[in-house]
Parts: C-alpha cells; structure tokens; sequence
C-alpha cells in the first residue's frame, strides 16, 4: 500500500491511496472462512458449503468491505500521524477517481480532495484591552430577592375586605334584563375569582373594597374580554355556549383569601442558605446580595468572550480558505437545505470557523485540560442554578450529586457540559492576559447589550 499527500496550495491539498493485493488477500481469505462457517445452504451441512460457492456469493461484497476498511483507516492514520490540519473530512477527487470494478480489478487507487486550515497564529497580550462588564445588585434587586423568598413561605388567610390580588369564593347567579335572578338561568356554587385578573377596570373596580356577603353585580363577558375560554371556566358551561352569554350575574361573597407573605425570620435563613450561616437580617441580606453578585459572574464572563472573540477575528483579518472544497463539504451536509443554503450561510460559517480554529490554539496555548470532576462540578453548578431559582440557596451534596449524575447520562448534555467548562477556563485564563477595561452595569444595561 502507498499513500501519497501533494499540496496543491496553502490552504489544499491531495491525498492518493494505492492498495495492493497483498494488502487485502489476507482479510479477504479470512472473512470468506468466516463466512463458510456460517453459511447454510440446500445439499449442504453447515460448514460444508464449497468455497468456490462461497466465493461466488460472497467475494465482491468481503472485498469491497476489506478494501474499504483499509483504505479508510489509511486516510486517517496518514492525517494523525502527519498532524495534517485538515479541514471537514477528505472528499473523493471525481476528475481522477476511476470507477472501482471489485470483479476484475486487483489493484485499487483512490484520490481525495483535502482542505486545510489556513496557517495564523491566535495570541493575546496586556496591549489588548477588552471590556469587562461587573453587573451591579442594587437594593432593589435585594429587595425583590428577599421579598420572593417571604413569598414562598407564606400563607393563605381569611379577611373581611377585598384587597387587590385577593381570591374571592361565592355563589353566582345569572340575571335577566330586570336585574331579578334568571328562572332557569345560569348558577355556580362556590365560584371562584380574582378580580385582579379582569381584563376590563371598570368591571375589576366593582370589588374594591367589598366585604364577605355582599351582593356584587358585573358582567363576566365584559370583565374577560369575551374570552370564551375563561368565561366557560368560571361559569362550568360549554365553550359555545359561553360565546352567546351576554347576561349580567350577581355575586354573593361567601370568603375572601389573601396570600399572606411569610416572616423574615431565622426559619427563612437556615432555609436559604443552611443552618446558622447567618442570623440577622443585615447578614441575610448582604449574603444574598453576595449570592447574586456570583451568579453574575458567569454572565459577565459569557459577555467577556464575545468581545475577546471580536477582538480577536478584528487582529487575525480575513484568512485564506479553500472555499470551494469547504462549500461541496458545506452542501454535503446539508444537501436537503441545497445550494442557496450555502450561499447565504457561508460567510457566518467562515467566521465560526476561524473562531473555532483561534479557540483551539489559545485552549492548546493555555493548557487547558478537562477532567471527569470538572465535568461533574459543572453539572453541579447547573443544578445549583435550577434549585436557585426557586430560592434554595443551600442544598445537600447528595441531592447535587444525585442531579449530576442524572444529567451525565445523556451524551449531549455532557458534551454540552464539557464545552462550558473549556469556556470557563479559558475565560478565567484570558481575563489575566488582557487588559480589563473594567465597567459597571445595571441588569438593565447589561440586557439590552444582547438585544
């Protein structure tokens, strides 16, 4: 066998691949030994088929998977040892390449098309200055924080009066054009509303301030803007009929609830953020205002790449690429999307290339290395988030643990894992390499750069 690599230019080259017989014969012989071993034919005990029958049945389709074995692991072999910087995979070169006859042919050659990655070199120094934006927690921002975690463990209590938000129950009943309770009309024991929810203020307006067994009239096609949906609920009838209902109902207020927020007290601490880590309300708040702050971290280090990635492709220009082997590998990809696929979405994909291609040799430039308990911390952190958002600040290790696990299970999510930590590390490498301009921002600031 002879495997032979010719630049063409900078950025393409070609590979040509001889097997021989003597590369094959072997394999050839011992698949079709296999073969007879297994094959069941009429006249025949199994094992004792000829194998000049086997041959006939067999030999075009063993060789042909044997030829291509050897030619495949030869292309790549070539490329791994050579440390070629290829570009896609190699693509048959159709000028040269003659049709391969597996019947009358011995000796194989085959002819690939290879592109390759230009030649640049990806660097940062302390000349490069790059924003680096630290998102501000104001009081606010606290304030809301600690007001949810009140919320959560509140409680649902009786009062008097209706108060915005409040959730009345009571018994409705249709009216006719006299305002009198409708013979045979529509009734609802037990009807359940908040009045908050109304679309209409006029209507919403009708319950401030009432009292439990007052009589209210109001219209529900009126205070839910003729929603059939919503109408049908509250009412128990069905959707058609709910379209056609116009009437006016009374309502008797049989029970007002009001969600009462819960204490900030000791019980919401340990709660937050484990027992006796904090024990005032001074130190619970600037805790969470700390907890807030880390979980920006990560956000303002997603915004740091991006200008070091624009800053980056601006000092590196515009490269040299082997455009059309990297569109028939583009369209190869893609062949249900077509031609005016690739042309609308080459350039985009030039760029992630060579963003691509820059990444790899600052991960290659830092060291960067990912281990199994990188992986598994990062799992840790997403679940970390997830329990954060429902205000659990402190969780034990083994439901962590136990998440991570989970999520390790499925191979996407673990690519997707390995790619979040080679970021963070590369974030956390570069923010000492580059000049940080430093900049503080609100919430709101820092969204609307995404916009």
């Amino acid at each position: 066998m002879n495997v032979s690599f010719e630049n063409i230019d900078k950025v393409s080259a070609s590979l040509t691949v001889k097997i021989e017989k003597s590369d094959y014969q072997e394999k050839v012989d011992k698949a079709l030994k296999n073969l007879r071993q297994k094959a069941q034919m009429p006249g025949f005990r199994k094992g004792m088929v000829p194998m000049s029958l086997v041959k006939k049945m067999y030999y075009k389709s063993v060789i042909a998977e044997e030829v291509n074995k050897i030619l495949s692991e030869a292309v790549y072999d070539y490329i791994k040892t050579n440390n070629v910087n290829i570009l896609g995979e190699p693509l048959p070169n159709d000028a040269k390449q003659v049709e391969i006859d597996f019947d009358t042919m011995e000796e194989f050659e085959f002819f690939f098309d290879i592109a390759l990655a230009p030649e640049f070199k990806a660097e940062v120094s302390t000349s490069d200055k790059v924003d680096y934006y630290t998102i501000e927690v104001s009081d606010e921002m606290v304030d809301n924080q600690v007001k949810a975690y009140t919320q959560r463990n509140g409680k649902h209590e009786k009062v008097d009066s209706y108060q915005n938000d409040d959730m009345i129950k009571g018994l409705m009943a249709e009216l006719d054009e006299n305002g009198s309770v409708k013979d045979g009309g529509v009734q609802v024991e037990g009807a359940v509303l908040m009045p908050s929810y109304m679309k209409n203020d006029d209507q919403k307006a009708i319950f401030n301030n009432a009292k439990v067994n007052d009589v209210l009239v109001f219209n529900p096609s009126v205070a839910y803007d003729n929603n059939e949906a919503e109408i049908a609920s509250l009412l128990k009838i069905e959707k058609e009929a709910a379209a056609e209902m116009k009437s006016n109902f009374s309502y008797q207020i049989e029970e007002i609830t009001r969600y009462v927020a819960g204490d900030l007290d000791q019980t919401i601490f340990d709660q937050v953020f484990g027992e006796g880590v904090v024990k005032t309300e001074e130190e619970f708040r600037a805790k969470v205002k700390e907890s807030m702050a880390a979980q920006f971290v990560a956000d303002s280090d997603y915004k740091f790449m991006i200008d070091v990635r624009t800053m980056l492709l601006n000092k590196i220009g515009k490269l040299e690429f082997p455009d059309a082997l990297l569109k028939r590998i583009m369209l190869l990809n893609n062949q249900e999307k077509g031609e005016e696929f690739v042309a609308e979405n080459y350039n985009n994909s030039i760029e992630e290339l060579t963003w691509h291609l820059a990444k790899e040799q600052l991960v290659k430039a830092n060291e960067i290395k990912v281990e199994q308990e990188d992986v598994v911390e990062m799992a840790k952190n997403a679940a970390k988030a997830q329990f954060a958002q429902y205000g659990m600040m402190s969780v034990p290790e083994d439901i962590l643990a136990n998440y991570a696990q989970e999520m390790l299970k499925k191979k996407e999510t673990v690519e997707g894992l390995v790619g979040r930590v080679v970021e963070a590390k590369l974030a956390t490498a570069l923010k000492t390499q580059v000049t940080l301009d430093g900049k503080s921002v609100s919430i709101e600031e820092f969204n609307k750069m995404f916009e």
